[in-house]
C-alpha cells in the first residue's frame, strides 16, 4: 500500500521490450530483489538493483492500462516505497493499481507560484470522483477541487510542483489516474443493495398469500 506522497524523482535510464530501468537514489535505500516501489503511481517488481538504480518488467495489461509506455530515456518519473507499518497516511490509501489514464488539458498558474491542474478523465472514471474526494494522479495524492463534463481540476501547491514531475508536463500528456478504493467498494455494495428482489406476485402465492 502507498500514500500518494512522492518521496523522490527518478529518470528512465531505458525502456526495451517491456524492461524499465530506472535511476534514483532515496527509495534504494532499504530495496530489495522483488520489494514494491511505485512510478508515476504503478506499483511495480524491483529487479537487477545497484546502487543507483533498478529494473521493472512491466506486463501487457500495465502498458495497456497505464502511460508507463510512453516514457523515454531521461523522463522523470515520481517514485514512492510502500508504506511501513509505523508510518504515518499523510495521503490517502493507494494501491498502486491504475484504473486508468487521463490527458492533461491544461496546468496553469494561479498565482503565488500555486497551480491550476485540469484533467479529461475517462468517461467510465467520472462516477468515482466527487468534490473534495481523494485522486491519485501519477502517483500524487490530490483533492479534486472541480470536477466538471468528465474533466477533473485540482490545485498544486509549490512543494508539489518542486518534488514531482508534473513541472515538466504539457497539455496533451497522459497521466495515471487511480480512484479512492473506497468509491470502488461503495459502488458494489450499494448496487447489490439495490438489486431488485426475486419476491414476485407468483411466489407468495406459491407461498400461500
Amino acid at each position: 500500500m502507498f500514500t500518494g506522497i512522492i518521496e523522490e524523482v527518478g529518470s528512465v535510464e531505458s525502456l526495451h521490450a517491456g524492461r524499465l530501468r530506472v535511476r534514483c537514489s532515496s527509495v534504494l535505500a532499504d530495496a530489495y530483489t522483488g520489494a514494491s516501489i511505485a512510478v508515476n503511481g504503478v506499483c511495480l517488481t524491483a529487479l537487477d538493483l545497484s546502487a543507483s538504480s533498478f529494473s521493472a518488467d512491466l506486463a501487457p495489461e500495465t502498458l495497456k492500462r497505464t502511460s508507463l509506455g510512453d516514457l523515454r530515456p531521461g523522463s522523470l518519473v515520481n517514485l514512492e516505497r510502500p508504506m511501513s507499518p509505523s508510518g504515518r497516511l499523510s495521503g490517502h490509501i493507494v494501491q498502486g493499481h491504475v484504473d486508468g489514464t487521463g490527458v492533461l488539458e491544461s496546468f496553469e498558474s494561479i498565482g503565488n507560484d500555486n497551480w491550476w491542474l485540469r484533467v479529461r478523465v475517462p468517461e467510465e472514471l467520472d462516477r468515482y470522483l466527487v468534490f473534495k474526494g481523494s485522486i491519485c494522479i501519477d502517483g500524487i495524492s490530490l483533492t479534486v477541487a472541480e470536477i466538471q463534463a468528465n474533466v477533473l481540476a485540482v490545485t498544486i501547491i509549490p512543494h508539489t510542483v518542486q518534488a514531482t514531475n508534473l513541472h515538466e508536463r504539457r497539455p496533451g500528456d497522459r497521466l495515471n489516474l487511480e480512484c479512492d478504493i473506497i468509491a470502488k467498494y461503495l459502488e458494489k455494495l450499494v448496487g447489490r443493495a439495490q438489486m431488485p428482489s426475486a419476491l414476485t406476485v407468483d411466489r407468495l402465492r406459491e407461498q400461500g398469500f
